[in-house]
């Protein structure tokens, strides 16, 4: 299990906005203590990003940590995700996780499909 800081070694990143809504919603929550990010087959794009709560690490996983906040990567999504940024956005339609992802040579309206 290799642990990062600040901007990793694998290329991921977690914005300072991702950081406070994970350690936000952990606090109020109680639902693990990590923020798992996978890619996953599937959606309109051919790819689809998947955010899901974790209690331990498991042996591939990576650790992204930031202000407290900390978010998992499995060795598998980590091939799609390397240079990406992980972000929190508000906007008028809604609040969600963003993945800015340099990989991603097509993405969807809804901001969780792409394909590379």
């Amino acid at each position: 299990m290799e642990k990062n800081s600040d901007l990793r070694p694998s290329g991921v990143s977690m914005s300072a906005s991702a950081a406070k809504q994970i350690n936000a919603i952990m606090a109020k929550q109680k639902m693990g203590e990590f923020l798992r990010v996978s890619v996953e087959g599937g959606g309109c794009s051919g790819f689809q990003y998947k955010f899901d709560f974790a209690d331990k690490a498991e042996s591939d996983d990576i650790i992204i940590e930031r202000d407290g906040a900390k978010i998992l990567i499995d060795s598998v999504s980590l091939d799609f995700l390397g240079g990406s940024v992980i972000d929190y956005a508000q906007e008028l339609i809604g609040s969600a996780f963003k993945i800015r992802n340099p990989n991603a040579v097509a993405a969807c309206g809804c901001g969780t499909s792409f394909s590379i």
